[in-house]
């Protein structure tokens, strides 16, 4: 059973907060949906964004604008939070980029983290019945977008359930996590040691499986501090141009990493996801 918060009309729609036990997590958990006016008609398609490090279910409700786009094409949004909260794990607080707010859309399997740290689970398979009980959402059309660490769970959860999703879309993700700062030590936590289970929620090495290209849209800034050190959005790109995956990867010349490169580009990625949502 889900629990409202608090809501807020919003173009002509509504954002409304929930709260509710998780059986992923084994927490409660808190999410934001934005329902366009459409929704009180009919069933209405889902894309379901994914935040970054140390983000919550209201950054992108708050920051992005993306609600306008969205009422205009008659798209309900969903967003969950980051990761588990107050599950009091050693070292869950000691790092902004590992722990609360960074559960990297992943299933934990190491013993620390194994019981509450399932993201990936929550995203894929718990939320989508939520939305799907107590929503007018049509869960045949379904897309996902993200942003850093979210545009890596967007990848990753599109590329392993590609008949699951119309589209995937991503601002500034990491692309290649086994090669990066950031993913070496999530999945060392999370996961551990044993580098093969890592391929599993890495998007250049999913990219490569041998099944039918998903649309994909990438937006990345040239001037994101990230991006050569975290993001390595060349090895995505590489491996997209390798094993024949189309995709449309653009640099925006002299955007940075922030909610202003998103706010800026989300109208294009809500009007992509729209295409490929309403195509029968």
């Amino acid at each position: 059973m889900i629990k409202l918060i608090k809501e807020n009309k919003c173009f002509d729609g509504a954002v409304k907060y929930y709260s509710h036990e998780s059986t992923s997590t084994n927490t409660e958990m808190k999410f934001s949906v934005f329902i366009p006016e459409k929704a009180k008609e009919k069933k209405v398609p889902v894309l379901f964004w994914l935040s970054g490090l140390t983000c919550s279910e209201e950054n992108f409700m708050a920051k992005a604008g993306a609600q306008q786009y969205a009422n205009g094409q008659g798209i309900m949004i969903v967003c969950p939070d980051t990761s588990p909260r107050g599950t009091n794990i050693e070292g869950e607080h000691d790092h902004w980029d590992f722990g609360s707010g960074a559960g990297f859309y992943v299933n934990a399997t190491t013993t620390l983290w194994k019981t509450n740290y399932n993201m990936y689970d929550y995203v894929v398979k718990e939320l989508p019945l939520l939305i799907n009980d107590n929503f007018n959402a049509e869960m045949r059309r379904l897309s996902i977008s993200g942003h850093s660490m979210g545009g890596h769970g967007a990848l990753v959860i599109a590329l392993k359930n590609r008949s699951m999703f119309k589209s995937v879309s991503a601002f500034a993700p990491i692309c290649a996590p086994m090669q990066c700062p950031w993913g070496k030590k999530v999945f060392t936590h999370y996961l551990g040691d044993d580098k093969k289970t890592w391929a599993a929620y890495d998007a250049s090495v999913l990219i490569q499986e041998d099944k039918e290209s998903l649309p994909l849209l990438v937006d990345q800034g040239t001037s994101d501090e990230f991006l050569e050190t975290q993001l390595k959005t060349n090895i995505l790109q590489d491996a997209c141009q390798k094993f024949g995956f189309k995709a449309e990867i653009r640099f925006q010349e002299g955007y940075d990493h922030s909610y202003y490169f998103i706010s800026t580009f989300i109208e294009d990625h809500i009007n992509f996801h729209a295409s490929y949502l309403y195509k029968e």
